[in-house]
């Protein structure tokens, strides 16, 4: 179904709000993909926070002007579906990564983030990047650790105090 100039308007602007906060940028062939299939990555797509989106090329050229993927206009090439992260830089790369398991028609063919276009073969270093979760977890563990052994000292020389004296009691009941 052809798209009048007020709808392409609409996606263009739609697109570029999306892109401008996005934190990165998947894009895969779904050529020969189910419906089924793509019906049930759109679903994880709206449960783990990614725009997922089918849509011309021209288009997505267009919106992606003045944001940081306007580096991926040379790369739009074919039936493309593009998915930008929303929640962490991450969660767009694992959502098509785990799809494209079940999924041999998916084919990832560009990773962007950053500014920085980087080819296919990147997908699993930007999957393996941690939530957002995750990051403060293990942010809160580096802060935490000097806490706990400056504690751990300061009760030391109490603890060693009151091991000697039970040690010196047990010899003379002994």
């Amino acid at each position: 179904m052809a798209l009048n100039l007020e709808q392409k308007k609409a996606v263009v602007s739609e697109i570029a709000s999306v892109a401008q906060d996005a934190h990165s940028l998947v894009a895969a062939e779904y050529r020969g993909s189910s419906v089924d299939l793509m019906t049930a990555m759109r679903s994880d797509a709206r449960k783990s926070g990614v725009y997922l989106r089918v849509a011309k090329n021209t288009l997505v050229k267009r919106a992606v002007e003045g944001t940081d993927y306007e580096c991926v206009k040379d790369s739009l090439v074919g039936p493309l579906l593009f998915a930008f992260s929303q929640e962490d830089p991450g969660c767009a790369a694992r959502l098509i990564k785990e799809h494209a398991k079940e999924n041999d028609k998916l084919e990832v063919k560009f990773v962007s983030i950053g500014g920085d276009l980087l080819a296919a073969s990147e997908l699993s270093r930007l999957a393996s990047l941690p939530t957002k979760d995750q990051a403060i977890a293990m942010l809160m563990s580096v802060m935490k650790a000097p806490v706990e052994k400056f504690v751990r000292t300061l009760a030391e020389p109490h603890a060693k105090l009151t091991r000697t004296i039970a040690a010196i009691k047990d010899q003379k009941a002994a």
